[in-house]
């Protein structure tokens, strides 16, 4: 198989899967839409924790731009690629503390203080967290095999692929993020 037919076929192939991921999360803040509708539904304030996310997945994702450059240009992105890496894992320990924060505040996922608005928030805030693990699982391995020097000019699959589906999940957080904002207003 030819690098170009090969890279199409993994390329659709993740198109195809963030496709499906994007249906559940529409499904979810559906969900959401219809049952704060109804009487129950509680309002707070997002954590401060999960601003702090934001501002980490949006700059992780401007450092997969910089690391394609690099590799386009034949000079390591293995920099750029580890730094993302690192920034997902504080994506990841910032929704750790947005939940702590919750749970200070009295808000759980279900038992005595839970609401719907708290529990739906909980599973969407997991859901996405669950992708960002897939996410740095592959930054793992791509980080790997870029300081082993595996990645050339003419072949950095592995970079676009991560970059693409990085960018998806940055797209999609920065999704959730407004909408429950607004939602738990």
């Amino acid at each position: 198989m030819n690098i170009k037919l090969r890279n199409n076929t993994f390329k659709q192939l993740l198109w195809i899967g963030m496709a499906g991921i994007s249906m559940f999360f529409a499904g979810l803040t559906s969900a959401v839409i219809v049952r704060s509708a109804e009487r129950g539904w509680d309002t707070f304030v997002l954590p401060e924790y999960f601003w702090c996310s934001t501002v980490v997945i949006i700059f992780s994702s401007i450092l997969l731009v910089l690391s394609k450059r690099k590799v386009k240009r034949g000079v390591s992105p293995t920099p750029y690629i580890f730094s993302t890496l690192i920034l997902g894992l504080f994506f990841a320990y910032f929704q750790f503390k947005g939940w702590g924060q919750l749970i200070l505040e009295g808000r759980y996922f279900v038992g005595p203080g839970s609401n719907p608005a708290s529990s739906f928030l909980y599973v969407l805030t997991f859901a996405h967290l669950i992708h960002v693990l897939g996410g740095i699982i592959s930054l793992i391995v791509v980080t790997i095999k870029s300081s082993q020097k595996k990645y050339t000019k003419e072949d950095h699959l592995g970079i676009e692929l991560i970059s693409i589906y990085w960018h998806f999940l940055d797209v999609l957080w920065v999704y959730l993020f407004i909408f429950l904002l607004f939602s738990l207003k």
